[in-house]
């Protein structure tokens, strides 16, 4: 006795496997990244590049200490990592819901024109403070 040949998937599962093939494949890629930043110290000399900015400069730029953070965030330490760069944190929060809502919806939210200059704001606001003696508490 034969077997009946396999039946083609549902065309909802088709729908669904096509709408999450993008979010997962980018989840994929930053679990291998968080992955990798999480074991592989930033704070080891050698491993990761020098910002050059503050090489150059001796200023913190937005980024500054965002692969400390998310060092820590990996180790599950949430403050260190919102000590070593809370805006960097505060991003891949923001990343998250985005990636939620992408999953969700089957499209990543479209970024508005004013989202892109409110997080343009902040980033620089947050690079001036954190380069004062005031903003000690930012500095990575």
């Amino acid at each position: 006795m034969t077997e009946p040949p396999p039946t083609a998937p549902a065309p909802l599962v088709r729908h669904l496997a096509r709408r999450l093939a993008a979010p997962l494949g980018v989840l994929a890629g930053v679990l291998a990244a968080f992955g990798y930043v999480g074991a592989v110290d930033p704070r080891e000399p050698g491993h990761y590049p020098v910002c050059p900015l503050l090489r150059l400069t001796g200023l913190y730029c937005p980024g500054c200490g965002g692969l400390r953070g998310a060092h820590a965030l990996a180790h599950g330490d949430l403050a260190a990592a919102l000590r070593d760069n809370a805006l960097a944190v505060g991003c891949y929060a923001a990343f998250a819901v985005c990636w939620a809502v992408w999953c969700v919806r089957g499209r990543f939210p479209a970024p508005r024109l004013w989202h892109a200059g409110a997080l343009g704001v902040l980033a620089l606001v947050f690079s001036i403070v954190r380069n004062f003696p005031f903003g000690g508490l930012l500095v990575p």
